[in-house]
């Protein structure tokens, strides 16, 4: 058996209410909450699973053969919604995955596809979400090859690097082929920045799963670092306008500009929280381990790390306008009492003359 998904992720920049989603879609669509099927419930927690869709299968022509694939999307109360391509294959031989990933390297000939299945689920969920929006030029994707067994028939690195390369150094095999882990002799999950592969005899849904969380965070972690990128323009522009105001004026701006920074900051660490929380592994060692390798090779760290030191810049020009306005404020008491000091002091001298 060989079997293929190619994932895109998208993000619609809003938080999603699954119960009335579900209650509403329920209707007219197959849904269903996502699960893990082969551990303890608790041993992976995950307060709100994503509600998956199932779609109109799609057909597509490439490399003069026609492939079929079912189609799912899957939607995050995080604002995430990914959609999945899967291609599936109980006759072929081993070596035939690697002719798949040479083919669709890059998820090439796929795009017109998956942007058309944008729109439809745009226009599935429009109605259920107001102001709708997802940009199909900002997305994350990932491709994974699944296997129930392995041997010499199948290159790996092929399926890795998504090309055949015959004078390969050992020292690139290895470097291609290091984040791989095992749980028994007789399954492996290999991962690169942008597709695995998984063999596994028995189901590997759960294993998929944890792939594809993986990336909605670091998409969603993207996302935001991205629009923090934007909020910080924006904020440097505004000081540097107010800064050419009148006093009275700049003061006014600068509330402004804090009322808008708080709010920023408020709701972006609140929804990076929950993204960096998206799913806790707890008691399976095995899959910890798994999901802990997707986010390093996915680089989650780094963009996490990137969203907390915009974050913290936020803060800094925050508590900057504080205190200048703090001390505007003080400068403006100073001379409210040098003025009544004044005041009193001409309206005794112009008693006594009187």
């Amino acid at each position: 058996m060989i079997s293929v998904r190619f994932y895109r992720t998208y993000d619609i920049g809003k938080e999603i209410d699954l119960n009335r989603l579900e209650q509403a879609l329920a209707r007219s669509y197959f849904t269903a909450r996502a699960s893990f099927q082969r551990i303890r419930p608790k041993s992976i927690i995950m307060e709100e699973p994503p509600l998956s869709l199932r779609l109109h299968p799609v057909r597509v022509e490439t490399g003069g053969r026609q492939y079929d694939f079912e189609v799912f999307a899957r939607v995050y109360d995080i604002g995430a919604i990914s959609l999945c391509f899967i291609f599936e294959d109980l006759l072929s031989p081993l070596s035939a995955l690697e002719d798949l990933a040479v083919l669709f390297t890059g998820q090439e000939g796929l795009d017109e596809t998956f942007n058309t299945y944008v729109g439809t689920l745009s226009e599935v969920l429009l109605p259920h979400i107001s102001n709708l929006s997802i940009n199909n030029g900002f997305f994350e994707d990932y491709t994974i090859f699944i296997t129930d067994h392995l041997d010499d028939s199948l290159d790996p690195v092929v399926l890795m690097l998504g090309e055949r390369v015959p004078d390969l150094s050992p020292q690139m095999r290895e470097e291609v082929l290091k984040n791989a882990l095992c749980y028994s002799r007789n399954d492996r999950v290999i991962l690169s920045w942008d597709r695995a592969l998984i063999c596994e005899p028995g189901p590997a849904t759960d294993l998929i799963d944890l792939i594809e969380y993986a990336t909605v965070q670091v998409l969603e972690l993207r996302y935001y670092d991205r629009e923090l990128t934007r909020q910080m323009e924006k904020m440097y522009d505004d000081i540097e306008l107010a800064d050419k105001q009148v006093s009275f004026l700049r003061m006014r701006r600068y509330h402004a500009l804090m009322s808008n920074l708080m709010e920023t900051y408020a709701e972006i660490s609140e929804i990076t929280e929950k993204v960096n929380n998206l799913i806790k592994v707890t008691e399976d060692v095995y899959y910890a381990r798994v999901y802990a390798l997707v986010l390093r090779v996915l680089r989650s760290g780094q963009w996490s790390e990137s969203v907390s030191r915009k974050i913290e810049v936020i803060q800094e020009n925050y508590s900057m306008l504080s205190d200048e306005v703090r001390i505007q404020h003080s400068h403006f008491l100073e001379w409210v009492v040098i003025i009544l000091i004044g005041l009193e002091f001409s309206l005794g001298i112009w008693q006594a003359f009187k």
